[in-house]
């Protein structure tokens, strides 16, 4: 019984592990976002990040304004739920950033600020898993379960419906609609043994973005982006792990108006992620993410820390923990 305990635990930690979360700072999602759980799994992330830079770190375009310095303390939260199609894992989920935001760019001897608090836009996601090991339909399946070589196919979209005030250039949300599709991989390495699994993640997607026609009395337009992160995973214990994280991201360059078009980016971000699972329903994880290559006033320049508490469950996993504990 014990031994059936420890691994209904280990299996449960994944509906948790797996849950969906939002993009973060430098437009990256978590490490351990894609491994897959048991079909019907469902999940309720809320995740709190402190980020700085010169640059809004709610819009993924990421248009850099060289004097500027932006402050941002930022909530998400969401729901997700795992779903069989076609014998695939897929997956679906909702999320909501509210917070606040000031900036302050001093020019000329002179210093002005700005602020913006409220709603973002919202975003959803679906993903649905092309290349790996077929839907999770039941515990013996899950416990079971090794990605090996996983591929999945995911689109997310934004909703222009966050708090917008066109004669500012700082908001909360966007006024317009952007998204990505992407190709998340997970390579297994080594064996899929709960405090010794190690992974290699990695997720090329494409931003594309719509044009803001009331940017300042103006039209934004933004080039397509291309985006690469990928994170080395490592358990430290059964339910302690940690992870290296990197981004790149190139392109988006953005021209307002009948302006020059602005430069195209060429951003890296390096940073580590801490995860716990706190007990058999609820992750904790920690992180910090910074550019390195920003020494140019013309760079991004942006860094920030994140913390995360995923609450994950099914009910059959429930019901059998209840009936391992004789109740």
């Amino acid at each position: 019984m014990k031994t059936m305990n420890t691994t209904l635990r280990c299996s449960l930690a994944l509906v948790a592990l797996a849950a969906f979360c939002p993009m973060l700072a430098l437009a990256q999602a978590p490490p351990r976002f894609y491994w897959k759980s048991l079909a019907g799994a469902n999940a309720v992330p809320v995740i709190y990040q402190d980020i700085s830079g010169n640059s809004n770190p709610l819009d993924p375009a990421h248009v850099v304004s060289p004097e500027a310095n932006i402050d941002a303390e930022v909530v998400t939260v969401g729901v997700a739920k795992m779903l069989p199609l076609f014998d695939r894992t897929a997956t679906i989920a909702l999320l909501e950033t509210m917070g606040r935001m000031s900036s302050t760019i001093e020019a000329g001897g002179k210093t002005a600020s700005e602020s913006a608090r409220g709603y973002g836009d919202p975003m959803l996601e679906f993903g649905i898993n092309l290349v790996g090991p077929s839907a999770i339909m039941g515990i013996p399946d899950m416990m079971r379960y090794e990605p090996k070589f996983s591929l999945d196919l995911i689109a997310d979209v934004f909703f222009p419906v966050g708090e917008y005030d066109s004669e500012r250039a700082l908001n909360i949300g966007q006024n317009r609609w952007y998204g990505r599709v992407g190709a998340p991989v997970v390579w297994q390495l080594g064996a899929w043994v709960p405090g010794q699994r190690t992974t290699l993640e990695t997720v090329p997607s494409l931003w594309l973005f719509d044009d803001n026609t009331d940017y300042l009395g103006e039209t934004l337009s933004t080039d397509p982006m291309f985006q690469l992160e990928s994170h080395l995973t490592r358990d430290l214990a059964v339910t302690h792990w940690a992870s290296l994280d990197a981004t790149w991201m190139t392109g988006g360059a953005s021209t307002v108006g009948d302006g020059e078009e602005g430069d195209a980016t060429d951003t890296l971000g390096l940073g580590f992620t801490l995860g716990y699972q706190v007990n058999d329903n609820l992750a904790f994880t920690f992180g910090y993410m910074s550019t390195v290559n920003d020494s140019d006033p013309g760079d991004l320049q942006m860094d920030g820390f994140r913390v995360s508490l995923t609450y994950g469950w099914h009910k059959v996993i429930e019901g059998s923990k209840r009936l391992s504990e004789g109740h």
